[in-house]
């Protein structure tokens, strides 16, 4: 009888964030091939708690680890031992003996492991298929990290980071049987990295859950004030995220009230660093924090902007808004990836000027901006099903679904 081993950096559950919706995801598409056995890791002992009180009944077994390893001290463990510092973040012994038990346990049949990090928890001698769901180039994000960075001894640590990555995301995809990416973008990028073909190199998109992602359900109202309201979600001590709220803060909503002078922007997301919650002192942002549900704020919001200037695969938070029928305006990175026509479903812009036009163009026609929001809703619905999007997994697996 088959059993999967399900590696995940991050327990999947709750699916709040990008990471843990993809990985929530890919958990129900492969309990629906066989049975699951699932060791993970979690940022904290209550995120461990949550998913072991959802998850032990689901699973064939589960195992979720805290981890502990500080930041100073995985760079300095990784530099002494010349290995990625990503490595040592989620280096977990007690994880490493639970899976190693598992393994001699027989049974396991199957592996997929979720997030670079959770290959160095492959045994070396596994003779079954083994799928490795990389979901974005991670060694790509940090080069960007260390050309956009010139200060040390942050851009040394980032090029370091970027090099001996790239070396490791290479041994580990000729070690498994495919390697997974969230966007065909990404996929490429790596098989011209690897020198591996599309046979061994897959883009798996991710989907939205559009039933629950619905404009027509009932919410409890959010950030109600003057004035039309522009939004951004995301988990908000990361980095990408910092400087794009940053960004929209200081230099666009400065130009979008020029036009329309009681212009709002709410930035919406868990775990605001110092830097996002100073935002807050701006004339019209807002900083939420963490709230139980996005849903409502994107519900309100007159347009969600996603000014990344830096992203990589494809943005959730872009499915998610696009799913609620709400009108989005996306830097070109933040847009990559989605498969939508700029102008219909969505508005892409890059540069200050350009960005505050385009929310301006949402906040001044929002008989457009409503026709655009249910064609997003519409190409969500026809494009971005997950059961569509994880129906490779059963046969790069050989498992009938």
């Amino acid at each position: 009888m088959a059993g999967i081993l399900f590696l995940v950096h991050r327990a999947p559950w709750p699916p709040d964030r990008g990471d843990r919706i993809r990985s929530w995801h890919m958990f129900e598409a492969l309990a629906k091939l066989a049975p699951v056995h699932v060791a993970a890791l979690a940022d904290n002992h209550a995120d461990a708690d949550a998913a072991r009180a959802k998850m032990a009944p689901l699973c064939a077994s589960l195992c979720i680890e805290v981890r502990k390893v500080s930041r100073p001290i995985a760079l300095a463990q990784a530099v002494l031992n010349g290995e990625p510092v990503s490595n040592r973040l989620f280096r977990n012994a007690a994880l490493a003996r639970h899976v190693a038990a598992l393994l001699a346990g027989g049974g396991i049949t199957h592996i997929v492991a979720f997030s670079g990090q959770m290959a160095q928890y492959l045994p070396a001698d596994f003779d079954g298929p083994v799928l490795m769901d990389f979901v974005d180039v991670d060694s790509a994000k940090f080069a960007t990290y260390a050309a956009q960075d010139k200060r040390q001894p942050l851009h040394w640590v980032h090029a370091r980071e970027a090099r001996r990555l790239a070396d490791y995301e290479a041994d580990v995809a000729a070690r498994a049987d495919a390697s997974l990416f969230v966007s065909a973008a990404e996929a490429a990028l790596f098989r011209g990295r690897s020198g591996l073909d599309e046979d061994r190199v897959r883009a798996v998109e991710n989907g939205i859950d559009t039933e629950r992602f619905d404009p027509a359900l009932a919410f409890d109202p959010v950030g109600q004030g003057e004035g039309p309201l522009a939004v951004f979600t995301g988990q908000m001590d990361y980095r990408p995220n910092i400087d794009a709220v940053r960004w929209f803060a200081t230099d666009i909503v400065p130009l979008i009230r020029r036009h329309h002078a009681e212009a709002r922007f709410a930035i919406v997301g868990r775990a605001p660093t110092d830097e996002v919650r100073a935002l807050a002192a701006l004339p019209g942002v807002t900083v939420t924090g963490e709230v139980p549900d996005v849903r409502p704020w994107l519900a309100a919001a007159d347009a969600v902007v996603a000014p990344l200037l830096l992203a990589r695969g494809i943005q959730n938070k872009l499915l998610e808004a696009m799913a609620m029928a709400r009108p989005v305006v996306a830097s070109a990175a933040a847009a990559e990836g989605i498969d939508a026509e700029p102008g219909t479903h969505l508005l892409v812009a890059d540069g200050a000027e350009a960005i505050a036009a385009a929310v301006g163009t949402c906040f001044g026609d929002p008989a457009r901006a409503a026709a655009m929001g249910q064609a997003a809703r519409a190409r969500m619905i026809a494009r971005y099903g997950w059961d569509a999007r994880l129906a490779p997994l059963g046969q790069l697996l050989g498992l009938a679904a």
